[in-house]
């Protein structure tokens, strides 16, 4: 088989907020000078979307020069960028309008409130063959609970702990409640239809689950699947590799469908795996790396690190003939020392405060956006 990646891209979303780590909004004023940012509901976050890339020399640099950008932006007005998925500090009992005017942005306020006030990492595959879309799709959302696992920072709300390793995924409104296993994009097509008639979605958009199709025309045209389970993974090196483990396992069911599909090799009914997937997605946000989950080929209980691991040696031939092992090395020492969450909870437990924590996660976010050729140079 030839080196042929995937097309990848990223939505990014960002909390900005004082050097304390309390969240402040800016979104519009930044949009107005920096127009490749996109506004969200609540002025405290804003997103970009970086320009899809095969290789992953590029992207690194695509994940980090807009928030260098920003950064400096923000710099004169004693503002930064902040780490964590939620409003770690507080300032969840209000809803803080980008845009009073705009219906959609009142509808969000009103139907699901601080809610959706959350900062996350969507990433992006590109697949042309439609059937094939769809196979990884299914395989994709029998394995969003991992990914989850390996990226959840969540774990403060309103200056406290919440007992979640990702309250960003626990207070998230799924929408619709409950989302089938698409079994081909007819299938699709024909559920979104019902959801928009039904008033259960407000737009093609109003699907929010942990992974999608995703495409120019949704529900008809579509070109890539987007997982949308991770919390905000500050750190690129951590992101590309978690990216690399999503792309290996698509790259191996595009190469053996047979072999990767749960619809063709699990044990258990479509229904069923929609809601184990959905389960595995609960204790994920729970417990991360430490959940206990069903695997969806047979429904033996694994845990979330122990699976992640069973991976990283089914994908290691192919990383290998991928180039993609340095790629993928961060994923070890995430599973020995544990993601973000897992980290300040323990920091947390030993007596250090929240906005502590938030003040050295401000801190290593900005020694982040070193560009790779001058930090290698300082390691070095």
């Amino acid at each position: 088989m030839s080196k042929r990646f995937l097309l990848k891209g990223f939505e990014v979303e960002l909390f900005t907020g004082s050097t304390n780590g309390e969240n402040v909004g800016v979104a519009v004023a930044v949009k107005k000078d920096l127009p490749e940012f996109v506004i969200e509901p609540d002025h405290r976050n804003l997103e970009f979307i970086t320009i899809p890339e095969y290789n992953y020399s590029c992207l690194r640099e695509a994940l980090i020069a807009p928030r260098r950008r920003l950064r400096n932006w923000l710099a004169p007005r004693k503002l930064t960028l902040l780490p964590g998925s939620t409003l770690s500090l507080g300032g969840s009992e209000r809803f803080e309008r980008s845009d009073p005017s705009n219906p959609y942005h009142e509808f969000i306020e009103t139907a699901y409130g601080t809610r959706v006030v959350t900062a996350s990492i969507h990433i992006n595959l590109g697949l042309d063959d439609i059937e094939l879309l769809f196979a990884a799709l299914r395989l994709v959302r029998c394995e969003a609970a991992l990914f989850l696992a390996l990226s959840a920072s969540s774990p403060f709300l309103d200056g406290t702990t919440t007992g979640f390793h990702s309250q960003r995924w626990r207070q998230f409104p799924l929408t619709p409640k409950c989302v089938p296993l698409f079994l081909d994009h007819s299938h699709y097509v024909k559920w979104v239809e019902q959801q928009l008639a039904d008033g259960v979605m407000k737009n093609e958009r109003h699907l929010w689950t942990s992974v999608r199709p995703n495409g120019p025309g949704r529900p008809y045209d579509i070109n890539r699947i987007e997982l949308r389970i991770c919390d905000l993974i500050t750190d690129p090196q951590s992101l590309l590799a978690v990216t690399a483990l999503l792309e290996l396992r698509v790259l191996s069911l595009l190469q053996r469908p047979k072999e990767f599909d749960p619809l063709q090799v699990s044990q258990i009914s479509a229904k069923e795996l929609a809601s184990l997937s959905d389960k595995n997605d609960e204790e994920a946000a729970l417990q991360s790396l430490d959940a206990k989950l069903h695997h969806w080929r047979d429904g033996h209980l694994i845990t979330a690190r122990d699976w992640i691991e069973e991976l990283l040696d089914e994908v290691l031939p192919l990383a290998r003939e991928m180039d993609l092992l340095d790629t993928l090395s961060p994923l070890r020492l995430i599973l020995d020392e544990g993601n973000q969450a897992m980290q300040w909870l323990k920091s947390y437990d030993l007596g250090v405060s929240v906005n502590s924590l938030l003040k050295e996660g401000i801190h290593s976010m900005t020694s982040e956006e070193i560009p790779s050729e001058v930090s290698e140079a300082f390691l070095g």
